[in-house]
């Protein structure tokens, strides 16, 4: 695999993230506990929507072959995306969505941080575009768990709950493979990223109250498409219009 094709494939697991978590925060929309949050999820997850769209064009720029970023988004298999597990995973209850929008935006963050200041300057470029975003989604996110974690004995049970449930995901952040192995001076370790990571995540915990789990039997495989069942419902949903009437225009 050369650079080329790796940063291709790279851009791929970029985009992926954002579209699989966007789309999964979008199923809030009208289902919010109060219309402000229904509100902030739905603007949360076009901004998810927005960093797929550059993600993906710059993917289709590397590709080569006249795809669009429609392309890419709606004409691709399960196997054939490599967003993380934990951001296919359905959305619960509240608690749960937050929850996974914590470990996820604390994970993007670091991340997007670090590929500000890549030696590729396309994906540093949009790496710095994403981060105002991101800092806003872990503030949000992190505000709402220490609210819910200091709050009552139902919302600090239920928060208790959501990160001992989506804690097996969270190895699958960091996971290593040939792409990272060639892009490495392009891009950081991701292993690297892990201990600030851990820090940040352990700082919200600890002020609310939540623990995090011990002995938890990890899983991992996102990266190179290898899937929970979760991720083949919501691509039926989500790509029906594309499949239904091919390249279908408004």
């Amino acid at each position: 695999m050369d650079t080329k094709e790796a940063l291709y494939n790279y851009c791929l697991r970029l985009g992926d993230n954002n579209l699989v978590l966007g789309q999964r925060l979008a199923e809030w929309c009208s289902n919010g506990p109060i219309l402000e949050e229904d509100l902030a999820m739905t603007n949360l997850s076009l901004d998810h929507f927005g960093q797929a769209e550059f993600m993906y064009e710059y993917a289709a720029e590397l590709e080569g072959k006249g795809r669009t970023c429609d392309d890419i988004a709606f004409k691709r298999n399960e196997r054939e995306y490599f967003n993380a597990l934990i951001t296919e995973q359905p959305n619960g209850d509240f608690a749960f969505t937050m929850m996974k929008h914590l470990l996820f935006s604390a994970f993007a963050q670091h991340l997007y941080e670090s590929l500000s200041l890549s030696n590729d300057k396309r994906l540093a470029e949009l790496s710095v575009r994403a981060l105002k975003e991101i800092k806003y989604h872990f503030r949000h996110s992190s505000e709402w768990i220490v609210r819910l974690g200091k709050g009552t004995q139902e919302s600090a049970m239920r928060t208790q709950y959501a990160l001992n449930e989506l804690w097996m995901f969270t190895a699958d952040l960091f996971e290593i493979n040939k792409i990272d192995e060639t892009l490495i001076g392009i891009i950081v370790d991701s292993n690297e990223l892990f201990p600030a990571w851990k820090k940040t995540i352990e700082t919200v915990l600890n002020t609310a109250n939540i623990k995090i789990p011990e002995k938890v039997h990890m899983l991992k495989g996102g990266y190179n498409g290898k899937h929970t069942e979760h991720l083949g419902h919501l691509l039926c949903e989500m790509q029906y219009l594309q499949r239904a009437y091919p390249n279908a225009k408004w």
